[in-house]
C-alpha cells in the first residue's frame, strides 16, 4: 500500500468510528528521508513530526521556507541547550516537561518574535525511562508556564505504559486533561490511535503505519 493511501485509509477509518474528535496526524517521518515522504506532501498533507532537532534542520530547514502552511512538530525529548534551534525550526513542541526547559523556549520565542504550541508531556507510568511531568507537578507547572512565561499549552501529551492496555491510560490522561480545562490532547500512535481517538485525542502520532518500518 502506497504511504497515500495508508494516509486516506486512517482519515476514513476515524471518519467511519463516529466519534466526536478528529484529530490532527502528524505524519511522524523521524528517519525517513525527504524523499520518502515527498508524496505526502505532495498530496496535501502539513503536519510532519521529529523526535531530533539536528535531523529535523538537515530535511526541512529548505523546505519550511517554500511551504508556509507546513507544521512541524517536535515530539521526541527537548534538552534545553537545543531551545534556540527548536524554536527557529518547529511549530509544535509535544515534549515541554521541565522548567529550565520551559524558560530557554520562552527566552527563545521571545528574541526570534515567534510563537510555538506547546503540549505538556506527563510521565503517567512513573518510568525512568521516559520524560513527563508527574501528575503531582502539573497544576503548578502549567500554571507557570502559562500565566509567568506566556507560553501557549493546547493540552497534555502522553506515551502510555507497554502494558498491554492503553486505554486505560488514555482515560486517564482524558479525565486530566478535562481537568486542566484543556481542549487538545496529544495521543496516540500507529498501534493504538483509534483507541486514543475514542479517548478525545485532538493530535495523533503516526509513523509505521504511513511510512513502513523503519530499518
Amino acid at each position: 500500500m502506497s504511504i497515500i493511501n495508508s494516509l486516506i485509509k486512517i482519515k476514513q477509518e476515524i471518519k467511519d468510528s463516529n466519534f466526536a474528535t478528529d484529530p490532527e496526524i502528524i505524519a511522524v517521518s523521524k528517519t525517513f528521508p525527504l524523499e520518502h515522504i515527498m508524496p505526502i506532501i505532495k498530496h496535501g498533507h502539513r503536519h510532519f513530526g521529529e523526535n531530533k532537532v539536528q535531523e529535523a534542520e538537515k530535511k526541512w530547514s529548505e523546505i519550511k521556507k517554500s511551504l508556509e502552511n507546513l507544521q512541524l512538530h517536535m515530539i521526541g525529548s527537548l534538552q534545553s541547550n537545543k531551545a534556540k534551534k527548536a524554536v527557529e525550526l518547529f511549530d509544535y513542541i509535544h515534549s515541554l516537561d521541565n522548567e529550565k526547559l520551559a524558560k530557554e523556549l520562552s527566552k527563545r520565542q521571545i528574541e526570534k518574535n515567534k510563537l510555538l504550541k506547546y503540549f505538556i508531556q506527563v510521565n503517567l507510568g512513573s518510568e525512568d525511562q521516559k520524560g513527563g511531568m508527574k501528575i503531582s507537578d502539573l497544576k503548578l507547572f502549567s500554571e507557570y508556564c502559562y500565566n509567568d512565561l506566556k507560553l501557549n499549552i493546547l493540552g497534555l501529551m502522553a506515551i502510555p505504559p507497554n502494558d498491554g492496555i492503553p486505554e486505560k491510560h488514555f482515560k486517564k490522561i482524558s479525565e486530566l486533561n478535562h481537568e486542566m480545562g484543556f481542549k487538545n490532547l496529544s495521543i496516540g500512535m500507529s498501534n493504538d490511535y483509534m483507541k486514543a481517538v475514542k479517548y478525545g485525542a485532538s493530535h495523533i502520532r503516526i509513523g509505521s503505519y504511513i511510512f513502513g518500518s523503519r530499518t
